[in-house]
């Protein structure tokens, strides 16, 4: 026989199982080949154990750690959900609160006399029907509820300066009362977008004494106020046909532009009484009204007495 071939280990253990008391000893033979793979199947065994017990333990650990990492978020955002509708609230009492402002601006007006009572907005029969898709609060529409107010805010400070401003004027011409007065002008001299406001304009290059507000052709134009024309015909000066009135005290209006004027100069007119229909006469681009109010002969603001 080769002697390079290895030859089978034969040896054999053998495991004595003593017992107390003096009873029957037990010998049992084990081979060592056995004895030797099954060493290695437990040390095997209990790296496989070892290695599951780790797995086992490291799980749970991840698994406690995610819930409380999701329960983390949940009271977060339960708490930002929370914060968000307390907004929300605030911005409604803010919205309510806002509609009263501007029912003491209202009253303002008729009692300054920039509004006549019939111009302003008619009490409506109260109601209680309300419907829709229930929208819970976020962050967009939130903002939506907050830019709203603000710009309200904003119409309202100057709607609120304008009353101030006449206020005083009308202290400076003797003629404040504490009842409606229709030589005020106070209404829009015709529908239509304002196309270019009172000062300056085109980059600084020039003056604008009035606004333009700009319609189709043949839009009606009322005048603002009662009083008695003192001009309607073409003015040469670049109003095209024009139509002034005077409204006492100091207050004049113009409207210029027009494409026909129906009254006459030394005519008397009502507020709300069409005077001309709106053209592109004179220098002009399109068809509108130009409208100006003046005090004692200097121009003024003519927004300051819009409603």
């Amino acid at each position: 026989m080769d002697g390079n071939i290895k030859q089978e280990d034969n040896r054999e253990y053998t495991i004595k199982i003593i017992p107390h008391q003096g009873e029957t000893v037990h010998s049992v033979r084990v081979p060592f080949r056995v004895l030797k793979y099954g060493l290695a199947s437990l040390c095997a065994g209990a790296v496989l154990f070892v290695g599951a017990l780790s797995f086992a333990t490291y799980s749970a650990f991840t698994a406690k750690d995610d819930a409380d990492r999701m329960a983390q978020l949940k009271k977060v955002n339960t708490l930002q959900q929370e914060q968000l509708t307390q907004l929300a609230k605030k911005a409604n009492t803010l919205q309510d609160q806002m509609d009263e402002v501007r029912e003491i601006e209202q009253e303002l007006q008729m009692v300054s006399g920039l509004v006549a009572p019939e111009d302003a907005e008619a009490p409506t029969e109260s109601f209680d029907g309300q419907g829709g898709p229930w929208i819970e609060p976020n962050p967009k529409n939130v903002n939506i509820a907050l830019d709203n107010i603000s710009h309200k805010l904003d119409v309202t400070r100057s709607h609120m300066d304008g009353i101030r401003e006449a206020i005083k004027k009308q202290q400076k011409l003797g003629s404040y009362h504490t009842s409606y007065s229709a030589e005020i002008p106070s209404i829009w001299p015709s529908s239509g977008d304002v196309s270019s406001p009172y000062g300056m304009r085109w980059g600084g290059s020039d003056f604008h004494p009035g606004i333009d507000i700009a319609n189709d052709y043949d839009t009606p134009i009322v005048a603002t106020a009662d009083g008695v024309v003192t001009f309607a015909g073409y003015n040469s000066g670049g109003y095209g046909n024009m139509v002034d009135i005077d409204h006492g005290n100091g207050l004049t209006t113009r409207y210029g532009h027009a494409e026909e004027v129906v009254v006459e100069a030394g005519q008397a007119v009502r507020r709300g009484q069409i005077i001309a229909f709106m053209g592109s006469t004179g220098f002009s681009t399109g068809p509108h009204v130009h409208y100006e109010v003046r005090v004692n002969g200097e121009v003024v603001n003519p927004e300051n007495y819009l409603w």
